[in-house]
């Protein structure tokens, strides 16, 4: 015979939804000019060498890559200008917030991106930051730089598709009533 559950169930107050930055729903940083001013050719995703303190600002969406770029030196390749602001509870021994970062990827990758930034007018751009399972991920945009002309093209075609869309989402209305 089956002896009866003294078992009780404590219904506990619900967990605090987490950061959407730090779960890995959200990019902690995005860089838009990339698109504007180069062609985004490929896309590598690699780790970033931090600090404690640099983590902790990511998090809190202190990241910022507008001027940042991707160097190969030495077989190894490093993040520049990137500027993660100061953590805001840091003390004496809180991070550069410009210092030079080490990408990490492996050496084929390593070697790939050495060869197609050779190539005049290439260069290595962070597209996004990001976390992926807790740990900060960086995209990493081997890109061309776009002139001028390049530019009002983009934006020409831009704005076609925005009045072809336009135009159907009219006429989409104009049938139903």
């Amino acid at each position: 015979m089956a002896r009866a559950s003294t078992h009780v169930v404590v219904q506990s107050k619900p967990a605090r939804p987490r950061d959407p930055v730090a779960s890995g729903e959200r990019d902690a940083a995005h860089n838009r000019a990339a698109g504007h001013n180069y062609f985004l050719l490929d896309r590598y995703e690699c780790g970033l060498a931090l600090r404690g303190t640099e983590v902790k600002s990511i998090r809190q969406g202190q990241a910022n890559l507008r001027d940042a770029y991707g160097l190969i030196k030495d077989g190894e390749a490093f993040l520049l200008n990137a500027h993660i602001g100061p953590y805001s509870h840091g003390n004496i021994a809180n991070h550069d917030e410009t210092r030079t970062r080490k990408l990490l990827l492996n050496k084929n990758e390593i070697r790939k991106l050495h060869s197609m930034t050779q190539i005049k007018g290439h260069t290595l751009i962070p597209t996004r930051l990001y976390f992926k399972n807790g740990r900060v991920k960086c995209e990493l945009a081997l890109a061309k730089g776009k002139q001028d002309w390049d530019k009002r093209e983009t934006e020409k075609r831009r704005e076609a598709d925005r009045e072809a869309r336009a135009a159907v989402n009219a006429s989409k209305h104009r049938h139903k009533g």
